[in-house]
């Protein structure tokens, strides 16, 4: 009985305004929000945006996000779905199901994770629901309002970040997300008690540059380094890519090098510097400088030697990169990632010589190429198998398993050992540890 009164008040709390009720209500609203007394006092504002918010709320029915569909189904009454379907968003596979207003997208795990509006009955209703709270905070001079002001607009903002951008973005219509998300960063700022959305600020500058709009993307992002919002240095780097794409290179370069020496263990910021002195032809002595900076005050971070030898990895020196992951290892024997790097070093190194044995037709240069092949693979056996034994991570062990297999499997003629080792690997590769 205690379920079926919690499932009743559920019920209840989710039933909202048919769209021709919420138009009425909005109408009414407008009305007196025409006659100059009642214009005066907050009241009157706070009714229509609340209104304004109803009529975006009422074409998506019953439905709450995060509900099961047999939830759903109790919620929606009568009312059923005319289609049923299913669809893939952003990679992922929903169930969709068509209504008169909306679609509803059902995850996995058959909880309702989008509405889609497809009837609205204002389309730009929340921009009016914003509007008029402000107009709202405009008249109540004393500040009663305040409270109820702020929450709306808070509210509001949270429905352009997590509903209208997210759903476009879902959509694949990442300068609708864009705008959207700049639209919750801004009504947030408007507040009577502003606040700072700098996950709205990053994601209306990120889905900007997913769409390779540079020029839209870059205020957002230069605002993000501004308030130090920074993602761990992907600010810098989305502003490197940038300012790369604008052809402003000296300024993509100045970018990047802040931003190594704020994360010199970002990935992203250090593949950027790297193609920039690669592009420009410059020796790339300020990034090993700045790097040496960074391992100065941490001569302890094995890291900082990992990212050096990724650095010369990347760059082509060969020998400079495999002394900079053996010092990583040597600083912290418990760090995997060093021998990784000398072991995919190697491993790459002989993928390139299988390429180019199969393009060579001469059978005494073939035969000096496949010996350099062989001696590459087997160059790559002992820093995986460390690096398998130190590692405590079960996923990382089972990714050095599938080098380790490949590279087994080429011997495994050669002698038992060679057997057991690609049986080994093998199992670990198909069931894990």
């Amino acid at each position: 009985m205690a379920a079926a009164v919690l499932m009743t008040i559920q019920i209840a709390d989710a039933q909202v305004k048919s769209p021709a009720d919420a138009q009425k209500a909005v109408e009414s609203a407008e009305e007196a929000t025409a006659n100059p007394k009642k214009a005066a006092k907050p009241a009157t504002w706070l009714k229509l945006a609340d209104a304004y918010v109803d009529a975006y709320t009422a074409p998506m029915g019953n439905g709450i996000v995060g509900s099961n569909k047999q939830e759903i189904a109790l919620f929606m009454g009568n009312q059923k779905p005319t289609s049923t379907e299913t669809v893939t968003l952003a990679g992922e596979q929903y169930t969709k199901e068509t209504y008169a207003t909306m679609n509803y997208y059902y995850n996995a795990n058959q909880q309702l994770a989008i509405i889609e509006v497809t009837k609205p009955v204002y389309a730009d209703a929340l921009d009016k629901a914003l509007a008029a709270y402000l107009e709202a905070a405009k008249v109540d001079l004393k500040g009663q309002k305040t409270k109820d002001i702020n929450e709306g607009i808070m509210n509001v903002a949270a429905k352009y970040r997590d509903e209208m951008a997210m759903n476009s973005y879902l959509f694949g219509d990442l300068a609708g997300a864009s705008v959207y998300f700049e639209k919750a960063a801004n009504a947030a700022a408007e507040a009577p008690a502003p606040a700072i959305d700098s996950m709205a600020i990053y994601n209306a500058g990120f889905t900007a540059w997913m769409n390779k709009d540079y020029q839209r993307a870059e205020p957002f992002f230069k605002k993000c380094a501004e308030i130090d919002y920074t993602e761990d240095g992907e600010v810098f780097a989305k502003l490197g890519d940038i300012y790369t794409n604008l052809d402003r290179q000296d300024e993509a370069k100045s970018i990047l090098e802040e931003g190594f020496a704020a994360y010199p263990q970002n990935q992203s910021i250090i593949i950027g510097l790297i193609n920039y002195y690669i592009e420009s032809g410059e020796q790339p002595d300020e990034l090993f400088a700045l790097l040496d900076a960074a391992k100065k005050n941490e001569p302890g971070n094995a890291s900082l030697y990992y990212v050096e030898g990724d650095i010369h990895n990347k760059l082509g020196h060969k020998e400079e990169a495999i002394a900079a992951y053996l010092k990583s290892n040597e600083i912290n024997p418990d760090y995997e990632f060093g021998l990784i790097g000398i072991g995919i070093l190697y491993y790459n190194e002989a993928l390139e010589l299988q390429e180019k044995a199969a393009n060579e037709f001469d059978d005494a240069k073939y035969e000096a190429i496949i010996k350099e092949f062989e001696a590459a693979l087997m160059n790559a056996i002992e820093p995986f198998e460390k690096a398998f034994s130190i590692t405590k991570d079960n996923e990382i062990k089972v990714s050095i398993a599938e080098y380790l297999k490949n590279i087994y499997y080429r011997f495994r003629d050669n002698g038992p050992e060679y057997q057991e080792g690609y049986q080994k690997y093998s199992t670990i590769v198909e069931n894990g540890l």
